[in-house]
């Protein structure tokens, strides 16, 4: 059973924004509008399935919108937004969500917070949305002139993602289909759900126009954010003639247990990565229960949590990892461990740092029982 699945709808056309592609597939900061969204889902902790509803002739700009994100199979949307989102909690009910996360594929700058507020809301309410309070005054218009000045006393503007339970929201939708309502709440409310309102952001704009995604693109130009994380790890000695560090297969008298291929260098790194970019740690996105990761090996992990960090725009500005154990000796194969790392995340060897060091005969690793690790990221973040 999966908690929580993010349902992305990217299947319009954008005639309001013109132009032979739609809005979704235009660049924004060198990554497709879409892939900004997608980027920020599959890098919470808290959402377990990513799936996109998408026109079917948009296949290829799907993929590449998503490459190396860990997105599931796009769903085809209908007529209109609201067909397509019905369609895609049609095809994930095989998933049997406890949740759903209904988002415009258009808002590229979500954040993670917005993403927690949402669900959390959904403990006490069947729908929550996040949504800013007006604070403009309102006007009625007649024939070009004020017919009346509208009370602001109680008015949200509402954003996504929109959240609710998924029974309840599929059976909304259900009931509603053929009707013309704009956004998931509306289709909430009319089968008498209630929908509680969280904090919204002003940076959660949607792109409907050329100009907004000029705009868009003009905020990715400011400053960058430096951010650091750490990540820490063991594994246990087994039977076995190597050990697998960094990639790499280091003779030894002893092999290291796990489920993966037990790369404790590695798996140290990836959770520094994760933790840059605030996605949680290595076994939400590759969970140990889960038989695909069955003695996989770990380039995965590290290449997706690189993945995730230059999706929502970062670059990874330095690694530095540190191996704890008696034996093997790691000075012999440090240089081509850093070359190892680099090439798996697709960045120059110098900002790669490998060292070594022992417990002096204390603990676990100083009885030689094990190895352990310990990893820093550096991580410039564009701002979104």
């Amino acid at each position: 059973m999966v908690r929580c699945v993010a349902l992305v709808v990217a299947a319009g056309r954008g005639s309001r924004f013109g132009g032979d592609m739609p809005k979704q597939w235009r660049d924004l900061g060198g990554r497709p509008v879409l892939r900004h969204s997608l980027a920020a889902f599959a890098a919470h902790p808290a959402v377990d399935a990513v799936r996109a509803v998408i026109h079917p002739d948009d296949r290829l700009h799907f993929d590449a919108a998503a490459a190396g994100l860990g997105c599931d199979e796009p769903i085809h949307g209908g007529a209109t937004r609201q067909d397509s989102v019905r369609l895609g909690l049609e095809a994930v009910a095989a998933l049997q969500p406890d949740l759903v996360l209904i988002h415009d594929g258009a808002r590229p700058f979500l954040d993670g917070g917005i993403i927690s507020r949402v669900i959390a809301a959904l403990t006490d309410h069947a729908g929550a949305i996040p949504a800013l309070p007006v604070h403009d005054t309102l006007k009625l218009g007649n024939a070009g002139v004020i017919a009346a000045t509208v009370p602001r006393d109680g008015l949200f503007r509402a954003q996504t993602p929109q959240g609710f339970r998924y029974p309840e929201i599929l059976a909304a939708h259900r009931a509603a289909a053929g009707s013309e309502l704009t956004d998931d709440a509306a289709v909430a409310e009319r089968a008498g759900l209630a929908v509680a309102l969280v904090a919204g952001s002003e940076d959660n704009v949607k792109i409907t126009t050329a100009v907004d995604l000029t705009r868009a693109t003009g905020r990715l130009g400011g400053a960058a954010e430096v951010r650091v994380a750490s990540g820490f790890d063991v594994h246990r000695f087994t039977a076995g003639q190597q050990v697998i560090l960094c990639n790499l297969k280091i003779p030894h008298d002893a092999g290291l247990e796990g489920h993966s291929d037990a790369d404790v260098a590695l798996h140290a790194l990836t959770d520094a990565l994760l933790g840059t970019i605030a996605a949680g740690d290595i076994g939400r996105h590759f969970p140990p229960t889960d038989p695909r990761w069955k003695g996989a090996d770990s380039a995965v992990f590290l290449a997706h949590a690189g993945t995730l960090v230059r999706a929502l725009g970062g670059d990874i500005v330095h690694l530095d990892l540190t191996i704890i154990c008696e034996r093997p000796k790691i000075g012999p194969h440090r240089a081509a461990m850093a070359a190892r790392v680099a090439e798996i995340l697709g960045i120059a060897e110098h900002r790669v740092s490998i060292k070594a060091t022992t417990t002096e005969g204390l603990g676990f690793t100083g009885r030689r029982e094990g190895i352990a690790a310990q990893a820093m990221a550096t991580v410039s973040l564009s701002p979104r």
